[in-house]
């Protein structure tokens, strides 16, 4: 007898209201500012039930928040991960929006740099993202030389 495994689909981000999309766009220019003139900065938490201790955050952790702020009030998804996680094929293919097999052969070919943990591919993020970068400056050289090459033709997109 087989079974069957369901797999777990992730909930979409919920959507933020209004006032949240505000308190994001407030607080990611009050981060940036505060960055422009120190190197270090204390943010205190307010509670209902009445202050939280100080906490004092390096300024890398600082940029972070505010990053992920900013791409909050503009409504774009948001995901934090480690430069050095290492991520399976199928992770890998989910995140340049290929095929899993398409990922296998530029491993096999030497264009994205992987590991091998048993018969299991592994690649480091950092590795994923250069490569995507790479992939992308790549389209964006190909469709600037068709858009030349329309242009001596005459032809006009």
């Amino acid at each position: 007898m087989s079974t069957i495994k369901e797999r777990t689909r992730r909930p979409k981000p919920s959507e933020m209201s209004p006032e949240e999309l505000e308190m994001a766009r407030v607080a990611h220019r009050c981060i940036g500012e505060s960055l422009d003139r120190a190197h270090a900065a204390t943010i205190k938490l307010i509670s209902a039930d009445g202050d939280l201790p100080s906490v004092q955050l390096p300024t890398k952790a600082l940029r972070l928040i505010g990053e992920v702020l900013g791409a909050l009030s503009e409504r774009k998804s948001v995901t934090v991960v480690s430069a050095k996680r290492e991520m399976t094929t199928v992770e890998a293919a989910n995140y340049l929006h290929v095929s899993r097999p398409f990922v296998i052969r530029e491993m096999e070919a030497g264009r994205l740099p992987h590991r091998m943990v048993g018969t299991h591919r592994r690649v480091q993020f950092e590795d994923l993202h250069a490569y995507k970068q790479r992939m992308l400056a790549s389209q964006k050289d190909a469709l600037r030389q068709l858009a030349e090459n329309a242009n001596e033709l005459g032809l006009d997109y």
